[in-house]
């Protein structure tokens, strides 16, 4: 019996617009790293074929779409939704998107995510772990949040460079350590400042198992106690945390995901490859180390548990 298809929710185009747009703003080496990789649907489709994805959900990673200016901004987001739309239309079933929002201009954002899902279909939005500074948790963004909740949306976020990156990431690249941390920082603030527990109803996505997050989650609680941060019946900061959604995108076993389980469960736990920013051979070695990994205590396979999980995820209810 052939094995389950992967639905892969971490996957990434990039257009020539879109590349040439960055390049103006003078982001040659965005987030460090040496260049800008190639994308184009035939070539995503074969690395689809040779790894057993039958879906890829594509967004735009780091840096996003505003490199500055707002109207700049709202046009880029407009062109690379478009595009991806038409990507889905072209390939029905292989393809979902997640569209993009040219943050931190929220009113903007509020009128690109009705067009988006409204107009577009898009399966949900893609914000990055900060904008120009802004976290997630910072109260500007609240009219955004409220609109998402309202919708049930799916809002999917990845990490980007940290404000001062040069000076932290010590010369090396930002997806190698700074993504990570920068993660755990923006899901901190969502649920420091209580996002999380006003808006219910949207269903977050995290990448990369959550970064350093399950590590720190048990710190966290312990000094929202110490601090007497929200009320004495407030779930705490693990089972908060665990409501939401993680890709398991990067270098999940042999330890990552271990880790990840011991924290959160694997209920709502989905697969990511993180192509076109890793390479169809990085991608594929990652699906290797997936289908090698000792199973899930919940029987089946890690393919079979984290489909499973992603047909949660994209239905009308997302439970």
């Amino acid at each position: 019996m052939a094995p389950t298809g992967l639905i892969d929710v971490h996957a990434h185009f990039v257009t020539d617009g879109y590349v040439a747009a960055a390049r103006s703003a003078g982001i040659e080496h965005p987030d460090g790293m040496p260049g800008w990789p190639a994308w184009s649907a035939e070539s995503h489709l074969g690395l689809m074929e040779r790894g057993g994805i039958e879906k890829s959900y594509l967004s735009v990673s780091s840096p996003g779409v505003h490199f500055g200016d707002d109207e700049a901004g709202r046009a880029l987001a407009r062109e690379v939704n478009e595009f991806g739309a038409r990507v889905r239309t072209e390939h029905p079933g292989r393809f979902g998107h997640f569209a993009s929002l040219p943050l931190p201009d929220v009113e903007g954002s509020l009128a690109e995510a009705a067009y988006a899902l409204d107009v577009l279909g898009a399966d949900g939005v893609t914000v990055e772990s900060n904008h120009h500074g802004l976290y997630l948790g910072d109260a500007r963004l609240e009219p955004l949040w409220g609109e998402l909740d309202r919708r049930g949306a799916l809002v999917f976020v990845h990490p980007t460079s940290p404000p001062h990156a040069e000076a932290v990431s010590l010369g090396r690249p930002r997806p190698m350590l700074e993504f990570l941390f920068d993660t755990a920082r923006t899901a901190s603030d969502l649920l420091l400042r209580g996002v999380l527990a006003r808006h219910r109803r949207i269903r977050w996505v995290l990448t990369h198992g959550g970064g350093a997050l399950p590590l720190l989650a048990d710190r966290l609680e312990l000094f929202r106690s110490w601090l007497g941060d929200g009320p004495a019946d407030a779930p705490s900061a693990v089972e908060e945390l665990g409501r939401l959604w993680y890709d398991m995108a990067g270098t999940p076993f042999p330890r990552q995901i271990p880790a990840f389980e011991a924290a959160f469960g694997t209920e709502r736990l989905v697969y990511g490859s993180d192509h076109c920013w890793t390479p169809a051979e990085g991608a594929l070695a990652q699906i290797a180390s997936v289908d090698s990994a000792p199973p899930p205590a919940t029987a089946g396979s890690w393919r079979d548990l984290t489909t499973r999980n992603a047909r949660r995820l994209f239905a009308p209810d997302g439970r």
